[in-house]
């Protein structure tokens, strides 16, 4: 697969955890692509943090509005019923436990659940954005990136970055699998078939645990 492909898989695993009637905020880049492949039999509400709920799919080329983007400025659409509002009640919502679910990026995951994705050391920084506030405040964390980055893993036994927050991811989902975490550890709920056991474990610093009904990865 190539870096585009990539991306779709992944967004289309994510969008398979949604279900019917939750409240879903998604984090800049990558996670944006859930919106496009939520199965049509369930009504899932997404809010965006600049402040609206009833975020729709990406708009037909040359259909953009410029004044209707995501938090990440991307052009988006909104559905039928859906709402504006200022960014005091935007981040009500979310500090207020009624995100159901949160999709975000990351530049590192570890195996106690903690997140880095806001900020490098030395590199310039544009914002934290409203990721502390999502994964403290949302009841659940999924994190939707590619399993490395240059060959490097992404899932290691204890971050390196700053943190985002301490002990808030739920589920990792990448090209090679879908990990869950829990009090035991990482576990590898389902593998791409594209991959081996081995593959994945060469690919990740943290301990997996792998269990006897590993399932396969299907988008």
């Amino acid at each position: 697969m190539d870096k585009n492909q990539i991306k779709a898989f992944i967004a289309k695993r994510v969008a398979k955890e949604l279900k019917d009637g939750d409240v879903v905020n998604l984090g800049i880049g990558l996670p944006t692509m859930v919106a496009n492949y939520v199965s049509h039999d369930i009504d899932v509400i997404f809010q965006s943090e600049n402040g609206f709920v009833g975020l729709g799919p990406a708009p037909e080329e040359g259909k953009e509005d410029k004044d209707l983007t995501n938090a990440g400025g991307q052009p988006v659409t909104i559905k039928p019923g859906g709402a504006f509002f200022d960014s005091a009640t935007s981040f009500a919502i979310i500090r207020g436990g009624h995100v159901d679910a949160t999709v975000l990026g990351a530049l590192q995951v570890d195996e106690k659940g903690n997140l880095a994705n806001w900020m490098i050391p030395g590199k310039m920084v544009p914002g934290m954005g409203g990721a502390m506030d999502l994964v403290t405040g949302a009841k659940k964390v999924i994190i939707a990136m590619t399993h490395t980055a240059k060959g490097k893993p992404k899932i290691l036994k204890k971050c390196t970055l700053p943190l985002t927050a301490a002990g808030q991811v739920n589920l990792i989902v990448t090209e090679m699998g879908v990990i869950e975490v829990t009090d035991k550890g990482l576990v590898l709920k389902e593998i791409n078939p594209e991959f081996t056991v081995e593959d994945v474990k060469a690919a990740t610093e943290a301990d997996l645990i792998i269990p006897e009904d590993l399932k396969k990865m299907e988008v």
